[in-house]
């Protein structure tokens, strides 16, 4: 392989020092406002607070409910992530592994969904969960099991298409094998095909999970006051005479950590799981 010039590695250098100048700096700024007093942020704007105080690390978790939100977020978003790889593994699975009438159907109509917008789909499921709810007393309308069940929704056509692309990248000879060892399809797709998919389900989950965590819109309007996520009640330090800035950025990277955390300890798989479904 050759090695690109000096003048090109040394451009690469500053657009990578930019980039990350650039990404970087919102994440400053929120660090520094939320070691702020409220009359610093409120102020003209300094890059250093007059005096350094953690008091709004410590007044987030009053002056919102905020533990009862991130509890709310936790519950929905993992519930929604394992709802989706359990069925995005056993649907990609039967549509890589076996040809069934109406497989080629299926796959268009889940890449389909793709097209349209998620705001097409919000008054017809407030109006379905709201009459399903006065017609059969299911409560979907308001609580967590809705929610879940319309991030579900959302995750679920992604993530059987980049599992088929994936279980594809398998080689069906492992299958073979494990049939002449007597594995049934249930137990060769438990014992053989899962642990040579775990970067995949991995890709999978992160992104289900990142879909429900940060949503904004769905849960503002199929949520109330016990079953708000975090998304939404973040809006809750903005009163009608004030906003609380600087509890407003230390609640945001708070609520940052799970994500950042995930993320980094994930990266290895995440990576090689889109790389191998994009490629198939």
């Amino acid at each position: 392989m050759i090695d690109p010039p000096a003048w090109f590695r040394r451009l690469r250098r500053l657009v990578l020092l930019l980039l990350a100048v650039f990404t970087l700096t919102p994440v400053a700024v929120m660090l520094s406002s939320s070691l702020k007093p409220l009359q610093d942020v409120q102020g003209p704007w300094r890059w250093l607070p007059s005096h350094l105080t953690f008091r709004p690390y410590l007044d987030i978790w009053t002056t919102v409910p905020l533990a009862r939100y991130f509890t709310n977020s936790l519950i929905v978003a993992g519930s929604a992530t394992a709802l989706s790889v359990l069925l995005a593994v056993l649907a990609g699975y039967a549509v890589s592994r076996y040809r069934f009438p109406g497989r080629r159907l299926f796959t268009t109509t889940v890449l389909s969904t793709q097209m349209f917008p998620g705001i097409l789909f919000l008054l017809p499921l407030f109006l379905l969960y709201v009459n399903i709810g006065n017609s059969t007393g299911i409560a979907l309308y308001g609580s967590r099991g809705g929610l879940i069940l319309t991030y579900l929704t959302f995750s679920l056509p992604f993530s059987i298409w980049m599992l088929v692309g994936y279980f594809d990248s398998i080689p069906r000879d492992l299958d073979e094998a494990a049939a002449v060892d007597g594995c049934g399809p249930v137990r060769t797709l438990l014992r053989i095909v899962l642990p040579a998919a775990v970067p995949g389900i991995v890709a999978v989950a992160v992104y289900a999970f990142m879909t429900a965590w940060g949503e904004v819109l769905f849960a503002s309007v199929m949520t109330n006051d016990q079953t708000r996520t975090l998304a939404v009640g973040l809006q809750g330090y903005a009163t009608q005479t004030d906003v609380y800035w600087n509890q407003v950025m230390a609640a945001s990277l708070v609520v940052s950590v799970p994500m950042v955390a995930g993320f980094l300890l994930l990266q290895r798989y995440l990576v090689a799981g889109l790389t191998a479904g994009a490629v198939k």
